[in-house]
């Protein structure tokens, strides 16, 4: 064949083209993270959340994740998270009937924070991956961590399990397993947390091992009716952590496992937020959230968190690299996280080999960003990345764009919403 004549590589998919996923299919790429919205009161939904949600919804995304949804009481991480159970349907149904009714698929991320219990006092050892001091609880008194046995592994397999059946009948599209962040199944996966010699540690193939169940078992409960995702680290951060290396094994074993889609993150909760959102943390607003929610004792270890943090000076797409790796390892579906702020990003990473793109901050600050990407009234977001949002999950209100006050248009915007199934609608 003459070279002037050879036939063009395959153009890659637009992020406005319709995904498959298993049993769901998307009507474009783009997904709204699970970002811990907070928005709930006694372990349920609220309003706020059902508002936030569909607002995201009505902006053109394919998906939204809600999160953070633990898998049974003591799996959450701050006191008013949701925790799932069936006395909650009603408020669930209510959450994923106000998502469905613009568009979009709505995805439950399902969780368990093992040692990780940051906002509220444990009675007892929480469970992680070894035993020792934890790190993460020290701020509310949970001091040590017990290992966990292979009838705790049963039980909080069985609890995965359960949260994704009563996904299904909440009318959820999907479920997304965090492995990610330093939360219990990243605990298993990280060398910073396992310390193990049996089966579930050492290399990163034992690590990765109680996750891969976990998934294979939620798989076989809800795989023909929902879309079964993964949340995993791309890299811990710091070195003694996880590597890409170590995360490209993870992949694989979860598409062994199952998974129709990996969201790819990176970094921990207590030693690598820097790396997670790519900047530092704004731990000034962090601690003033803190003091109005009487937290005096989390307000100043803020201030001494933020005197020896590494400073990182933020770029976009910071995980590409690392993800780029993960993308020639597997053959599945993967979703590109990381620094996507502009239709050029998203094109970028559609190029790389990514099925999605998913975005957390950017949709905060512009709720309608995919409608605007779409239509050409914009082709970059208009947050500047200074993480002041994430402070408001340590507040009762939840989850929110600093910059979205009384004078922007979209700010507390409210849908004519059927609130008779849930229980807190002020």
């Amino acid at each position: 064949m003459n070279p002037a004549q050879e036939i063009p590589a395959t153009a890659a998919p637009s992020a406005f083209d319709p995904i498959t996923l298993g049993p769901l299919t998307l009507r474009n790429r783009f997904i709204k993270s699970g970002a811990n919205e907070a928005m709930c009161l006694d372990g349920r939904p609220t309003a706020a959340l059902v508002n936030h949600h569909r607002e995201l919804a009505a902006g053109g995304i394919g998906m939204t994740t809600a999160a953070y949804m633990a898998v049974s009481r003591i799996a959450r991480t701050l006191p008013n998270q949701t925790w799932m159970r069936r006395e909650i349907l009603p408020d669930l149904r209510a959450l994923t009937g106000a998502v469905h009714a613009e568009g979009a698929a709505i995805s439950a991320q399902i969780t368990h924070g093992g040692s990780f219990v940051t906002g509220m006092h444990a009675r007892g050892r929480l469970m992680s991956a070894s035993s020792g001091i934890n790190a993460a609880g020290l701020m509310k008194g949970n001091i040590l961590q017990r290992k966990m046995n292979e009838s705790d592994m049963a039980q909080v397999t069985l609890e995965f399990v359960e949260a994704a059946r009563l996904a299904r009948e909440g009318g959820f599209d999907a479920v997304e397993i965090h492995m990610g962040h330093g939360y219990l199944l990243n605990q298993f996966i990280s060398p910073m947390s396992n310390r193990r010699g049996d089966d579930y540690g050492g290399g990163p193939e034992n690590r990765v091992r109680f996750p891969a169940r976990v998934l294979a078992a939620v798989r076989d409960a809800v795989g023909d009716d929902l879309a079964v995702l993964a949340k995993i680290n791309v890299a811990d951060g710091p070195s003694r952590g996880a590597t890409a290396e170590d995360a490209v094994v993870t992949a694989r074993a979860l598409q062994e496992a199952g998974a129709h889609m990996l969201v790819l993150s990176g970094g921990r909760n207590v030693e690598s937020t820097w790396f997670m959102f790519g900047s530092n943390m704004n731990h000034a607003e962090i601690a003033k959230v803190m003091r109005q929610t009487g937290d005096r004792v989390g307000a100043l270890m803020m201030k001494v968190a933020a005197s020896s943090e590494r400073k990182v000076d933020f770029r976009e797409l910071y995980f590409r690299e690392y993800s780029r790796k993960i993308r020639a390892a597997v053959d599945m579906p993967l979703a590109y996280l990381g620094g996507v702020k502009s239709l050029d990003n998203v094109e970028t990473a559609m190029g790389d080999g990514f099925d999605c793109v998913v975005l957390a901050r950017a949709l905060l600050r512009d709720p309608d960003l995919v409608e605007q990407f779409r239509s050409g009234g914009r082709r970059e977001s208009r947050c500047d990345n200074c993480n002041g949002c994430v402070a408001y999950i340590y507040d009762p209100d939840g989850t929110r764009c600093v910059y979205r006050g009384e004078n922007d248009p979209q700010a507390n915007r409210v849908f004519a919403v059927d609130w008779s199934a849930l229980k807190y609608c002020d």
